[in-house]
């Protein structure tokens, strides 16, 4: 990463953790997009060239593009929703790092907020694409492309459970922990390495 970048990714971060405290203390709805660029020290141009919409303050992060780019390195031994499930579960070990309480704040913001919920589907929608095309490059068999709909689904909802509960304990269990137990839950087997 240039230092082009880097200085954005930081500008990005720092407008970021500036929305979810506002958010947090005042309310979604009671902060404006302004009250975020005055909060950060930049404008509000700048908020919107990294943020185009309010919701993505809160929604956007390199997660999906992450889990998308994994499992296509992951080994293509298992079921489909193993190489999903293994390739959630390298994602959630983010989850440990520095950026854990980052995460919490805006996974409580996601489930309070009505606004944020909504947007949040299409973001597992997008996640749930991404996961169908890269394991299409399996095969071409229509019968494959079902069969890899229905895993990422299943998997998809298996983080959702495992999401909500992380949070409900204000992450006192691990994330992962909780992934691979709501796996076996569903799957009834534990999850492959």
């Amino acid at each position: 990463m240039n230092l082009k970048d880097r200085q954005r990714a930081e500008t990005r971060q720092r407008i970021q953790r500036h929305a979810i405290r506002l958010f947090e203390e005042r309310a979604y709805d009671a902060t404006t997009v302004n009250d975020v660029a005055v909060a950060a020290g930049v404008s509000a141009m700048t908020v919107y060239r990294h943020f185009p919409t309010k919701e993505d303050l809160v929604l956007y992060d390199d997660l999906d593009q992450l889990a998308a780019a994994t499992i296509s390195e992951l080994p293509t031994t298992g079921s489909l929703a193993d190489r999903i499930g293994r390739t959630m579960l390298a994602t959630f070990d983010l989850t440990t790092g520095p950026d854990r309480e980052l995460l919490l704040a805006r996974l409580r913001l996601m489930i309070s907020t009505p606004a944020l919920q909504a947007r949040h589907l299409d973001s597992q929608n997008r996640l749930h694409e991404a996961f169908v095309t890269a394991l299409r490059a399996d095969s071409s068999d229509p019968a494959f492309e079902f069969q890899a709909r229905a895993a990422a689904s299943a998997c998809l909802g298996v983080a959702h459970v495992a999401l909500l509960r992380w949070a409900s304990e204000d992450g006192k269990t691990s994330l992962p922990d909780l992934f691979r137990d709501a796996f076996k839950a569903t799957f009834d087997h534990e999850l492959s390495r």
